[in-house]
């Protein structure tokens, strides 16, 4: 298999259509086994995905070294992205937004240290930092590009301001959001900022933290160890809302012969060819599954179906 290849942003990064979020692999997910996560890493490569996604926060650290031992021996053929700002301590304790310059090359120093490389592909702010003007902190970014140790820069969940301020001080390669048929959001104002300036978009969980795969049928269905046992979305009313929604777009998805995962997803890709989702999983199975969304055709109309089943604002439940 083969994956088509685009250009994220105006920068000249290219990457997978489709590349691979690593978090699950390490933390919030519940269990997860490791020659089974190198697995997908080596299913992955061997699909023709060059793109992942890890975070220096997820597994406090550990989502790093995973991606820098199963990536290592074909470092010169990936595009690894990771991210700083939201700082844990050694038992996984959140520690609040850092997005100081000090910290911006203390943060990167550390992770390629785990990565095992000389350079990052794409380095995310992962939150703005309130206490700190975005322009301070894209400015130790873009030392850290001139210096060679990144060579792109990205920002996650940053709103349309942010980024043209971000932006202005040196050039922003992509902005990730979550975006998926349950959160819309990005549309309203996010996309248009990013097209305008010639941002790359990477959507993650565009498989709404798994909740559009249809697995699910009852909070119980989720460890204790889950994160999304504790989320809004997935508890009481507000998860036999969300249902509904995914029992529509199974019905379609019967429809077409496919599974309601990957109808999900192929709607995220026929939002541009401008933005790369990354999904994530631990299993090779799912990462097949995934795969196979970029072979299917949605038409104008399948596209009004879905676009009537999840319009903007239709998921009960905040994101956090």
């Amino acid at each position: 298999m083969s994956i088509e290849q685009i250009k994220l942003g105006s920068q000249g990064l290219t990457v997978s259509r489709l590349g691979l979020g690593c978090m699950g692999m390490s933390e919030f997910y519940g269990q997860t086994d490791e020659a089974e996560n190198l697995r997908v890493f080596e299913a992955a490569l061997d699909a023709g995905l060059n793109f992942f996604d890890t975070a220096d926060m997820y597994g406090v650290g550990k989502n790093e070294e995973l991606v820098g031992r199963a990536l290592g021996k074909v470092r010169g053929e990936v595009v690894i992205a990771t991210k700083f700002a939201i700082m844990r301590g050694p038992n996984g304790e959140r520690l609040g937004i850092n997005g100081r310059p000090e910290y911006v090359r203390q943060a990167v120093e550390a992770s390629l240290r785990r990565l095992n490389t000389e350079y990052i592909d794409l380095y995310y702010q992962h939150r703005v930092d309130p206490n700190v003007p975005i322009e301070d902190t894209v400015g130790a970014m873009a030392e850290l590009v001139r210096e060679g140790k990144v060579r792109y820069l990205g920002l996650s969940e940053a709103t349309p301001e942010q980024v043209r301020r971000a932006h202005a001080v040196h050039p922003i390669t992509a902005l990730q959001s979550e975006y998926s048929l349950w959160n819309r959001e990005p549309e309203e104002d996010v996309l248009p900022t990013v097209r305008e300036l010639g941002i790359g978009f990477v959507p993650y969980s565009p498989l709404g933290r798994g909740f559009l795969t249809g697995q699910f049928k009852s909070p119980d269905d989720f460890g204790e160890d889950d994160f999304r046992r504790h989320n809004p979305r997935f508890q009481g009313e507000n998860f036999q809302k969300n249902l509904q929604l995914v029992e529509a777009v199974k019905e379609l998805a019967q429809a077409k012969g496919v599974s309601t995962a990957q109808l999900a997803l192929a709607w995220v890709l026929a939002q541009g060819r401008d933005l790369a989702p990354i999904p994530g999983t631990k299993r090779v199975k799912y990462l097949h599954d995934n795969l196979a969304a970029l072979d299917i055709g949605l038409t104008g109309a399948d596209l009004q179906r879905l676009s009537d089943i999840a319009p903007l604002g239709v998921a009960a439940g905040a994101r956090y």
